[in-house]
């Protein structure tokens, strides 16, 4: 009778080899993290502020309005945008309302956010697209072009949120 010990041997050879690839990535993963410290370090030293936070109340009160907003020549966002399948993606408006409910504007602005660059305006989707050529937009967008050039108002008011702008009782429309 012969005894099969190979299946146990090769699984001991196995481990033998795996032990000195576990320990060579151990000091490997150290030093991505003290790399990843570094670096955090060094751009809080230089001054560098973190991506500013994009508001919700002026979102609200400002930016959400002109999703609403019939513009001559032009269907008004939400016609286009309310339950669409691309990225600009808004809330059907509730039966019989004129605007969205707090929930729905949060929905909204959750799926906004992700079309900005917050302290950039001219780097993000939500201002390039519908913005004429001419003034710096997109080649193509299927809607028209809501703002002929930056100097709109309703752009700029995107443009302010997108830097940041917050609402203050001096601010309120």
């Amino acid at each position: 009778m012969k005894c099969h010990f190979d299946f146990e041997f090769e699984g001991l050879l196995e481990r033998k080899r795996m032990r000195p690839v576990l320990v060579t990535l151990a000091p490997l993963a150290k030093l991505a993290v003290i790399v990843l410290f570094l670096q955090t370090a060094a751009s809080s030293a230089a001054g560098q502020s973190p991506t500013p936070s994009l508001d919700f109340e002026y979102y609200r009160a400002r930016v959400e309005p002109i999703f609403l907003k019939k513009r001559p020549g032009h269907a008004r966002c939400v016609v286009c945008h309310a339950g669409s399948n691309n990225a600009f993606r808004l809330q059907p408006l509730p039966a019989g309302s004129l605007t969205w409910t707090e929930e729905q504007s949060r929905r909204n602005f959750e799926i906004v956010c992700r079309l900005v660059t917050p302290g950039d305006p001219t780097s993000s989707r939500l201002l390039l697209h519908p913005l004429s050529p001419k003034a710096g937009g997109d080649a193509f967008h299927s809607g028209g072009r809501q703002f002929t050039s930056q100097d709109d108002p309703d752009w700029r008011a995107l443009a302010d949120w997108v830097r940041n702008a917050k609402i203050h009782a001096s601010t309120t429309p």
